[in-house]
């Protein structure tokens, strides 16, 4: 469905106001009730308003909207527009999913009820109330965790132009609230021996309980293995790995290091050379001789920069594995690679999902927030 039907949400959203006392935000003192919705859900609270021509060239001109290969329907109106940035195709996904589920609310519709939803996106565009565009951020005003953004504009000419330029990056910091959110629970319960594991190495974690430890070793011999790219796995490879395979789905992290010797690592060949390299030697699957490997062909990874750690940098690779001269299996990959300047050791720490036939872009950004708690020796001496 295009669009999720605002009177079903709002009969939902008044049955929680009944039970809960919605609050009114951090400046009163009051009370702040839980959010309501589910993680990457977001409500938009806009009119939807046709875009002229000229506005439809300048859309046209842009991979913004493109990047939604998913999205089939014609960007023609100012919601479709917005739609099609935040509802956006998640990269490397063995399925089509979305960075968010939207919910559109237009703006007379907004009342008490909607207020306590975990993201909130506000566009208003009135050339009565404002002279110029503003867009600002906060959290926990309603309820809590809670984000919200707000863009004010006076046209719908400078709301387009603004989005166009600004909306990956508004997604994004959404995205950002949602791992910061996670982050926050993983604090609450960790894997004890896994983050004695890493700290021995100078480096932390938070794994959480329902890891458990399967492999701590040191990859012996120079062996020099090429599936796409030929490189050596050197003794000095430290490598942890951390698994949960409760219930249907089966998420694993794999923390591994070896000395930084070669100024184009952090590149995306050599990092995608080295992941085969390493990972090919400890995951298997039950075919004999079978082995991990990375997926080019169809959905080649993906490299990024992204902060971490405050004012720290991360590479960001992101792409699938598949299990190659055994079993038809696969799934999503994300990898956070950094240097451990103390040390001179380059660190990846990277989560891997398998779950045949199920979605898998909530469990994934969940996993995928384990590895910005990563903490190298330079973090913890700032």
């Amino acid at each position: 469905m295009k669009k999720i039907k605002f009177i079903f949400i709002r009969g939902i959203m008044a049955l929680v106001a009944m039970i809960v006392m919605v609050g009114c935000g951090k400046n009163t003192g009051r009370t702040l009730t839980s959010a309501t919705g589910s993680i990457y859900e977001c409500l938009v609270v806009m009119n939807e308003n046709p875009l002229t021509q000229e506005q439809l060239n300048e859309v046209a001109k842009l991979s913004l909207v493109n990047e939604a290969s998913g999205y089939t329907e014609p960007v023609t109106t100012t919601y479709d527009l917005v739609e099609a940035v935040m509802a956006a195709d998640m990269p490397c996904m063995p399925q089509v999913e979305p960075y968010f589920r939207l919910t559109h609310v237009p703006t007379a519709q907004f009342d008490d009820m909607f207020k306590p939803t975990r993201n909130i996106l506000f566009v208003d565009i009135n050339p009565q109330k404002y002279t110029q565009l503003k867009a600002k951020v906060s959290n926990d005003y309603w309820s809590t965790p809670q984000a919200i953004c707000r863009i004010q504009s006076p046209s719908e000419e400078e709301f387009v132009a603004y989005w166009l330029e600004h909306g990956t990056e508004i997604r994004e910091w959404f995205v950002n609230q949602e791992i910061k959110r996670q982050m926050k629970f993983y604090r609450a319960s960790t894997n004890k021996e896994a983050r004695t594991i890493l700290q021995k190495q100078g480096y932390d974690m938070l794994i959480p309980e329902d890891y458990i430890v399967i492999m701590d070793t040191t990859l012996g011999g120079a062996t020099t293995y090429s599936l796409r790219n030929p490189i050596t796995v050197a003794p000095e490879v430290r490598l942890l790995w951390c698994c949960n395979n409760k219930g249907s789905m089966r998420r694993d992290i794999v923390v591994y290091s070896y000395p930084y010797t070669d100024e184009n690592t952090f590149t995306l060949d050599y990092l995608n050379a080295k992941r085969d390299a390493v990972l090919s030697r400890v995951v298997t699957a039950s075919v004999d001789g079978s082995y991990m490997g990375t997926e080019y062909k169809v959905f080649p990874p993906q490299m990024r920069a992204i902060t971490v750690q405050e004012d720290e940098y991360a590479t960001e690779v992101r792409g699938l594995w598949k299990i190659l001269d055994g079993e038809a299996m696969g799934g999503p990959y994300v990898s956070h690679t950094r240097l451990d300047q103390v040390n001179g050791r380059v660190v990846t720490a990277e989560t891997f999902l398998y779950a045949a036939g199920q979605k898998k872009r909530s469990a994934l950004r969940q996993a995928e927030a384990i590895l910005y708690t990563l903490q190298l020796p330079q973090d913890t001496i700032k």
